[in-house]
């Protein structure tokens, strides 16, 4: 996981240095911005894997900042922790609301930021360096980003590629909708549990080829699960 790129978005600059420090020493590496705009800049410009955010700073707010860019689809999947000196609950809630990953609370050490953040990046990309997977003949390929149905190429959008993930690596188990939004969405408040019905449907459009689309089995009273046993 080392050798990811991450984003210090902190109007001071002995915490920059302090959080730049202890990234490197952890073998990542690291840009900096003092404000929002020149966040949102290298944002687009260098695509980091998670934006550590500071909460309070002058002009547009950590919060307004985060709330952009997960409105935004091009951005809405970057990881983002909350680094903020407000400790209460309800600031910690808001935080959580507009999309954020995680949320420390200064000071914390270098260590357990580190800690949080790397397992902030493991829930983004569960993935991440390992082998495909197959099952009768359908092939997710986590690397090349793939999916294949007996050497054909399956076309699908994102969000219907990380269902798909998660779901076979998690077979044989029934998620209600709103744990399905948690693992696949990230806990996204704003997005409603019958959004979660409707990429079902794509997903399952998409593995038309060959029957595929019999391993999505709905769940009643429940909501849905990957399986190979076909239910009469």
């Amino acid at each position: 996981m080392t050798g990811r790129k991450i984003l210090i978005v902190d109007d001071e600059s002995a915490i920059r240095d302090m959080l730049r420090v202890a990234l490197e020493m952890a073998e990542y590496q690291v840009m900096e911005a003092s404000n929002a705009q020149d966040a949102h800049s290298i944002i687009i410009d260098e695509k980091p894997d998670l934006i550590l955010l500071d909460w309070m700073m002058p002009g547009t707010s950590g919060i307004e900042l985060a709330r952009r860019l997960k409105r935004d689809e091009v951005t809405a999947n970057t990881p983002i922790i909350m680094l903020t000196a407000k400790g209460e609950e309800d600031n910690k809630i808001q935080g959580l609301e507009v999309g954020a990953d995680d949320y420390i609370t200064k000071p914390f050490s270098p260590r357990e930021l580190v800690a949080r953040l790397k397992a902030v990046l493991r829930r983004a990309d569960p993935q991440i360096n390992s082998a495909p997977i197959t099952v009768q003949g359908l092939c997710l390929d986590p690397a090349s980003h793939r999916v294949t149905i007996n050497d054909q190429s399956v076309d699908m959008g994102p969000t219907e590629y990380r269902l798909l993930e998660f779901f076979l690596t998690h077979q044989e188990r029934a998620y209600t909708r709103s744990q399905l939004l948690d693992h696949v969405w990230g806990g996204n408040v704003y997005v409603e549990e019958r959004t979660v019905d409707v990429h079902i449907r794509r997903l399952r459009k998409a593995l038309t080829i060959d029957g595929h689309e019999d391993l999505i089995q709905t769940v009643r009273g429940t909501g849905y699960r990957f399986s190979t046993r076909i239910e009469a």
